[in-house]
């Protein structure tokens, strides 16, 4: 394996972490311990959201910059008299992409490997090889000869499975490899900006925020926007990127590699009008490439964040990923560092005037 400089270990160590909705703790551990060094203060909401608080000015507006600490995965609700494992997806799976994948089933002993099967094609009549297995019919076999032996190992109804993936440096160097960067990536940017501003003048008070339970309904969001109240958010998520083979321009025009996603509009949110142009005209002037994106299905923290109390101004900000919601993802390190660029600079020039300008106009 090449060897990792100090931001690909902290993405390794945040990708390889397993997380799924409703199961965070490893990931919170994760991001806290690398945040807290640029925090003022770390805190937990109740439901379990990280909250991280950097002072630039005391009275200044609150700035949230979220992004979400669970992975898609899966959950055991049934172990059977062979000691096969039944599970419930957590999170959205396209079934064509789960077969024969190798997961971890984390236990109170321990971790255990398994494999997602399902019957051989061999046996199936023609009509049914032609079709996507059904979710339903599949299973996770982990080596166990019966149900005792399977909960002698540990495992019980509840716990996480999670996909496994190793994070990986491509041949191309830029190209990171891994699973969960849905939205790992979010947390990483979101402990970079608060690096950047640790010895740095900003007229407000910044709050990286890992949630949780995102991929189940933006719930954390809620919980944790709840809490900080900020004035000014933004969602940090990876967004689809259009760049392999079969995909139209119309469908999806985003390339990895050519810069942060400004997202328009998406299931959950219509971005804020003055946000998106304080964002973009700051990438004019900062010289960050950016793109435009616009997705009718699907959301982010910040279609939660946006509706609480008396509304709050927010953008969604995303990174162009291949391959989301699957075991692998691929994104590109220029992406990833000209977000935390981009977005360091915008909270420099949000200062109590410029907030209200762009709330009130």
């Amino acid at each position: 394996m090449k060897k990792l400089d100090e931001t690909l270990t902290m993405l390794k160590a945040l990708t390889d972490a397993k997380g799924i909705p409703g199961n965070e703790r490893e990931v919170r551990q994760v991001m806290k311990s690398y945040i807290e060094p640029f925090a003022d203060d770390v805190t937990t909401d109740r439901l379990g959201s990280l909250i991280a608080k950097k002072t630039g000015q005391e009275n200044g507006p609150k700035i949230m910059i979220s992004g979400h600490l669970d992975e898609v995965g899966f959950m055991v609700t049934q172990i059977t008299d062979k000691g096969f494992i039944r599970f419930q997806t957590v999170g959205g799976w396209w079934s064509q992409v789960m077969l024969a994948q190798r997961v971890t089933i984390v236990t109170k002993k321990g971790d255990i490997t398994g494999i997602i099967g399902s019957k051989p094609p061999h046996i199936l009549p023609p009509d049914a090889r032609k079709k996507a297995a059904d979710i339903k019919e599949m299973f996770v076999d982990i080596g166990a000869a019966s149900r005792e032996e399977a909960m002698e190992w540990g495992v019980l109804p509840g716990d996480q499975i999670v996909p496994y993936f190793e994070f990986t440096v491509m041949n191309n160097e830029k190209h990171l490899l891994a699973k969960a960067w849905d939205n790992r990536i979010g947390c990483a940017i979101a402990i970079d900006v608060l690096k950047n501003l640790k010895n740095s003048d900003h007229p407000n008070v910044v709050y990286g925020v890992g949630t949780v339970q995102e991929e189940v309904g933006l719930r954390g969001a809620k919980t944790a926007a709840h809490t900080i109240q900020p004035d000014i958010a933004f969602g940090v998520d990876v967004g689809i990127a259009g760049d392999t083979p079969g995909i139209s321009e119309k469908e999806a025009q985003s390339k990895i590699g050519e810069g942060p996603q400004i997202i328009l509009y998406d299931a959950s949110m219509v971005s804020h009008k003055g946000l998106r142009e304080l964002v973009v005209n700051t990438a004019e002037e900062a010289g960050i490439p950016y793109q435009f994106d616009s997705i009718a299905g699907g959301g982010t923290d910040s279609g939660s964040i946006h509706l609480t109390a008396n509304g709050v101004p927010a953008l969604s900000i995303t990174i162009a990923t291949r391959y989301i919601h699957t075991h692998a993802a691929i994104l590109h390190r220029d992406d990833y560092e000209n977000t935390v660029k981009l977005i360091t600079e915008v909270i420099k020039k949000l200062d109590r005037e410029t907030v209200d300008r762009i709330t009130y106009q």
